[in-house]
């Protein structure tokens, strides 16, 4: 049996942030710990700092019944509405119990203005990708690899050997609402 959850976000307070950002590392180092054994914290402490001041950046926590069981980060672009997820997690331990769509519901309901939502995830999250396309209808639209380097970021993160699944990766878009149409003309 599925539970509805009643979840809601809160604007995360300077003061939180670095609590925030070890419990968003804790999330994300699982998997990466899993397929790779590496134990430094991903992401790195300069990519979230970088994630929580970029331009128009909402940082919030996902509560249930007042308390804090993950997180998001999104950037959302006032003038076009094609807005990003740049982070999201929810902590280990509630995991697998429909907390995380339930809180991607509460994202869309919180920018009901958007347009596109464009995420990435690794190529070995297997989860991550099951989520975004079976759960919320996000499509996969791009594969980033060593031959077909995402050009928004930097070289020497994109190839990075130390930060394992930098280099390939995918991009997921979902349209929220469809530019308008031309009507055809009405028949008499």
């Amino acid at each position: 049996m599925t539970e509805t959850w009643n979840v809601s976000l809160q604007p995360v307070l300077p003061e939180e942030l670095p609590d925030f950002a070890a419990n968003l590392q804790n999330a994300f180092s699982i998997a990466v710990r899993e397929t790779f054994g590496t134990t430094e914290p991903v992401p790195s402490d300069e990519e979230l700092k970088r994630s929580f001041s970029a331009k128009g950046a909402h940082v919030l926590h996902v509560v249930l019944h007042g308390r804090r069981v993950g997180g998001v980060v999104v950037v959302i672009d006032e003038k076009t509405q094609h807005n990003t997820l740049e982070l999201f997690f929810i902590s280990p331990e509630h995991h697998a119990r429909g907390l995380g769509f339930a809180a991607w519901k509460a994202v869309e309901n919180a920018y009901p203005d958007t347009v596109t939502w464009t995420t990435f995830t690794p190529y070995f999250e297997q989860r991550n990708i099951h989520f975004y396309v079976n759960k919320c209808g996000f499509h996969i639209v791009e594969f980033f690899h060593r031959g077909h380097r995402d050009p928004h970021m930097p070289p020497l993160q994109n190839a990075s050997a130390s930060d394992p699944g930098t280099e390939t990766y995918f991009r997921f878009e979902k349209v929220m609402k469809r530019p308008a149409q031309a009507q055809a003309p009405a028949r008499p």
